[in-house]
């Protein structure tokens, strides 16, 4: 396990719990330093701070991607905006967690993280003829480009990063809304509606009592 972050308190604390955790932990305080660890390190999963030294955390993911690096990434942040996480995300970060956080949280995201494995976080999500460019914020459908809005691009964007997988209403809550509010689940059927309309109904699935899942056409 790697930790980047330049808070000496907080890295030494958080290298004390994953250790207790039976996690082997290395630290680093800066972004050019950790960018290198992670480079030649062979890491399960790396926890990484947004403001660092030399280079910034999404610099450091989005270096990662470029060489095709594809270690798990829990990005932590004092940002707690909407599009601070969707810039964290859209860089290939895995998930993002703002400060101050809960431990239990942040230590079941990160086995959420290990039991997902490793997955490729490419700069274009590609499902069947389902294009998303999160940095261009773009989404082609059989080559037709389709307009979304931010809420149904987020939603589209987090099912296309667990390909195959059935996601729950809570967790689609969880990491498409702002925690911050007290959103109904009938909101995440409602925008599976919109988002149906607009990309086609056969591209998402209801998996009854489970979640949704994009269908493998």
């Amino acid at each position: 396990m790697l930790v980047v972050e330049d808070e000496a308190r907080l890295a030494a604390a958080l290298q004390r719990g994953l250790q207790a955790e039976g996690f082997a932990v290395d630290v680093s305080g800066d972004g050019q330093d950790g960018l290198e660890l992670a480079r030649h390190g062979g890491y399960d999963a790396m926890i990484l701070d947004v403001m660092l030294p030399r280079l910034s955390g999404y610099r450091v993911v989005r270096q990662l991607r470029a060489e095709q690096i594809w270690v798990p990434v829990l990005m932590l942040s004092a940002k707690d905006g909407e599009y601070d996480q969707a810039d964290g995300l859209d860089c290939g970060a895995d998930d993002y967690l703002t400060k101050p956080f809960s431990y239990v949280v942040l230590l079941a995201r990160l086995r959420a993280l290990l039991r997902r494995g490793v997955h490729e976080r490419p700069v274009v999500l590609r499902h069947g003829d389902v294009d998303l460019d999160p940095a261009e914020r773009r989404v082609t459908v059989a080559g037709v480009e389709v307009a979304l809005t931010a809420r149904e691009f987020a939603l589209l964007e987090y099912l296309m990063r667990r390909p195959g997988e059935v996601v729950s209403k809570i967790e689609l809550l969880d990491h498409v809304w702002d925690a911050a509010l007290d959103t109904a689940p009938n909101a995440v059927e409602v925008y599976v509606g919109y988002l149906r309309r607009k990309i086609g109904r056969e591209r998402l699935e209801t998996v009854r009592g489970a979640g949704y899942r994009l269908a493998a056409l």
